[in-house]
């Protein structure tokens, strides 16, 4: 029978803390144990990953990369960054991340993200004045456009996008430049400026903290104080627009990845429309939520090029500023209440579910008797 060892620091410890024989906190001050199912931390992995792939290769142990707040393409640039990859195909070691990635990759899909906005009492505070979304029917700005770090789909959104931006509430927090894509367009080679939103719809206790000079071409660190500011959420924003355009973290990779970016909106019930990978919306209906293919052309959804998908996104944000955004508003309503509800239903069930799916998909994945 294998034993499980858990790395204190790594984010899923405390869920699956009752189930473990052993822990550590510093993996280089603990014994190795033999036969066991070992889980590291992003962390630990990093510093410890040329003794860890050794152990595995050897069939010492069975180590799981558990970092759940990364997942899909992010985590597989990690694996293949520390030489992982052929490891993970021999089922010799496996992730816990939240996106899905190759079968040919073991890894749990957690959708974590989807539990973490109503973690926060401010977010369930924020959240219930839903129906202001609704009662404010002549709004100040078509959508809001949130954008943190520089990724090519962003870029190309913010630029596609440029002539109705003065209708959006937006933002863009990282003007560095970007490096490598494969889309065939010169818009990525125009100059963006860090844009954050007006004062009056940022979190109070984060806004003082970005000057007006900015130090850096990322300013998101300077302007949450080095916290997770993003995961909090601020009603104002949604009140006084009428959809949100989300630009997700993964769009040229053909597996989804589900952040705060898509569930902060759906936690407030808002509508949305996402830029992402190939799949997107088929993958998120597949965990019960509701989309506004009645109200919006979601065939891009199918579009297999990562460039057409977009400028067809671009589109329909285009074509629905040219209608009549009140008629828009009311008919999504009642599936954006729908949402906001399944999600405050999903994310204790997604929780409680979690510690026995991780342990069957260990066993499942490295061919362990219980």
């Amino acid at each position: 029978m294998y034993k499980l060892v858990c790395d204190t620091f790594c984010e899923i410890y405390s869920q699956i803390e009752y189930h473990c024989d052993d822990a550590f906190w510093d993996f280089g001050q603990h014994e190795p144990v033999a036969n066991s199912v070992t889980v590291f931390s992003r962390q630990a992995f990093n510093q410890h990953y040329e003794q860890i792939k050794e152990l595995a290769a050897a069939g010492f142990f069975y180590p799981v990369l558990a970092n759940p707040t990364e997942g899909s393409v992010i985590l597989k640039y990690q694996c293949a960054r520390l030489g992982l990859l052929d490891l993970l195909k021999q089922h010799k070691m496996a992730l816990v991340g939240c996106g899905d990635m190759e079968p040919e990759l073991p890894h749990l899909f957690y959708d974590s993200y989807l539990c973490k906005p109503y973690e926060y009492q401010e977010n369930i505070n924020q959240c219930a004045r839903v129906d202001e979304i609704y009662a404010k029917l002549h709004k100040p700005y078509k959508f809001l456009f949130l954008n943190g770090r520089t990724r090519p789909h962003r870029k190309y959104m913010i630029e596609s996008l440029r002539p109705i931006l003065d209708q959006a509430l937006w933002t863009n927090l990282d003007v560095s430049p970007v490096y490598s894509h494969t889309y065939q367009t010169d818009l990525l080679d125009r100059r963006t400026e860090i844009q954050l939103l007006p004062k009056q719809y940022e979190l109070p206790k984060f806004y003082s903290g970005l000057s007006l000079v900015h130090k850096n071409s990322f300013v998101k660190n300077e302007l949450f104080n080095n916290l997770w500011g993003e995961i909090y959420i601020q009603a104002e924003p949604y009140i006084d627009t009428y959809f949100s355009l989300v630009t997700e973290t993964v769009c040229d990779y053909p597996y989804s990845l589900r952040s705060e970016k898509i569930y902060k909106p759906i936690a407030m019930g808002h509508p949305w429309i996402a830029t992402a990978n190939r799949g997107f919306y088929r993958d998120i209906r597949n965990q019960g939520f509701r989309t506004y293919h009645n109200l919006i052309d979601e065939s891009f959804d199918l579009i297999d090029n990562n460039q057409d998908r977009l400028d067809r996104i671009a589109a329909v944000v285009r074509d629905l500023c040219q209608q009549d955004l009140t008629e828009f508003l009311v008919a999504a309503e009642q599936t954006s209440k729908y949402n906001q509800q399944h999600m405050a239903d999903l994310g204790p069930r997604i929780r409680a579910e979690f510690p026995q799916q991780f342990l069957n998909f260990v066993q499942q994945t490295f061919n362990l008797n219980e």
